[in-house]
């Protein structure tokens, strides 16, 4: 059978991509067109090796390990580890690999300690225990990259000896955390590798780290949130091993300060707007303006509920009771929240249910729409009827406030409020 053909110079190679945001990452720094390629195994070394095609390859999970062993040449990092994640087609033809994880986590590492530390890695890290969950393929680069930095690295894996039930129990005094598994990765989010809790625990913990990108903020890293521990997301090393491997491709030195820029844009684009207040604060016609505006997708949470329900919320909540909906309301905003790059208007009633937090900031930046209790509206709102406004208010008011990122005084116009979200946003 033939070998698979790719139609651009530089690509990505796995199994399942579509999670993927190294296409418009490649393209800014520069090693494009760039295309992705789902491969089966047996298909993967023929097209390391057959295939003339290519001059740059990224590879990514589970194909890291045939990605070295395909190779004519292997960098010190990749002989050592045994695992790649980019390929350079030489001009006679001979395959180099070479392992930019190790670098782009370094890279992430030291502005890590540096932002949210005031350090070095060195500084902050030598002599340390820092814990890497996960024995695959990730975790070997990060391990090596924590041993550079002099950090006492322990592996934390589902069993062996060091495992998930008795890491509190031996290794309470570590000082960093890091994630090296697909555990929390979209579409499977939010979730952690760690129980809720541990990080409380964990008295010397002063950051997380996670490689996993996508969504934005995965759980433990929201549980280090609200721990008041210091956390970092893996679009940093996934920019920085891309901007590693461009240079690679494109055999040229380029601008570091381009890592920063292209942060500064994938996070423009793939974090959600999240409006949140009371019923009747006007968030709906407040977020398709913002939509409109900014040219994203909208959703609002209680007409998703009624497409999947085939009725409206005011209905399941006056036939079943409010659990009944609030339970559906769960379901759909874990749905509608884990996809990025949203405009999303929530119900009223999202901030009754501690989980939906999680849910809306996994992906969000949440913003309240704050408006006069006298100007609001029980009209079809069956809980508002029910309750009052003021009761209401008075039960919501300070969920409201605390997940809220930002709180905006309502302007009297759905395009003004709209306007003035997107001015203090900086869009």
């Amino acid at each position: 059978m033939a070998a698979p053909q790719m139609q651009t110079p530089y690509g990505l190679l796995g199994r399942k991509l579509g999670h993927s945001w190294s296409r418009p990452i490649h393209e800014q720094l520069g090693s494009a067109p760039y295309s992705h390629l789902e491969l089966e195994p047996a298909d993967v070394t023929p097209f390391i090796r057959e295939n003339t095609d290519w001059r740059g390859l990224n590879v990514t999970i589970p194909y890291k390990a045939d990605a070295a062993a395909a190779a004519d040449e292997q960098s010190p990092r990749v002989a050592a580890l045994g695992v790649a994640n980019t390929l350079v087609r030489r001009e006679d033809g001979t395959i180099f690999a070479e392992n930019t994880d190790v670098l782009g986590f370094s890279w992430m590492l030291g502005r890590f300690c540096e932002q949210a530390l005031g350090c070095d890695a060195a500084s902050a890290l030598a002599g340390k225990k820092a814990l890497a969950l996960g024995s695959g393929g990730a975790s070997q680069a990060i391990q090596a990259s924590l041993y550079e930095a002099g950090a006492d690295v322990v592996v934390v894996s589902r069993s062996g000896e060091d495992n998930y039930g008795n890491l509190l129990e031996r290794h309470a005094d570590a000082a960093l955390i890091v994630n090296t598994t697909p555990v929390g990765m979209f579409p499977n989010c939010p979730a952690s590798p760690l129980p809720d809790g541990a990080l409380e625990a964990m008295g010397g913990l002063v950051g997380v780290l996670d490689v996993v990108y996508n969504p934005c903020r995965t759980k433990i890293c929201l549980d280090a949130e609200r721990a008041g521990i210091a956390y970092e997301t893996g679009l940093p090393m996934l920019v920085a091993q891309a901007f590693f491997a461009s240079e690679l491709f494109q055999g040229k030195a380029l601008d570091e300060g381009l890592c920063e820029s292209i942060l500064a844009s994938i996070r423009r684009k793939t974090e959600s707007i999240v409006l949140i207040g009371m019923p009747g604060a006007g968030k709906t016609s407040a977020g398709k303006r913002l939509a409109r505006a900014l040219g994203r997708p909208f959703v609002d949470i209680d007409e998703a509920i009624a497409q999947r329900e085939g009725r409206s919320a005011a209905q399941i909540i006056e036939s079943e009771g409010e659990d009944a909906f609030r339970a559906i309301e769960t379901q759909v905003t874990g749905d509608v929240a884990a996809k990025p790059g949203l405009i999303i208007a929530c119900g009223g009633g999202v901030v009754t249910r501690p989980e939906n937090r999680d849910l809306l900031r996994q992906n969000g930046h949440v913003v309240m729409l704050d408006r006069k209790l006298d100007e609001l509206s029980s009209k079809g709102r069956p809980m508002s009827r029910a309750k009052g406004v003021e009761q209401l208010a008075h039960e919501r008011m300070g969920a409201y406030r605390s997940w809220a990122d930002l709180i905006v005084k309502c302007t009297g116009t759905a395009d003004g409020d709209a306007a003035l979200i997107t001015q203090k946003l900086g869009f």
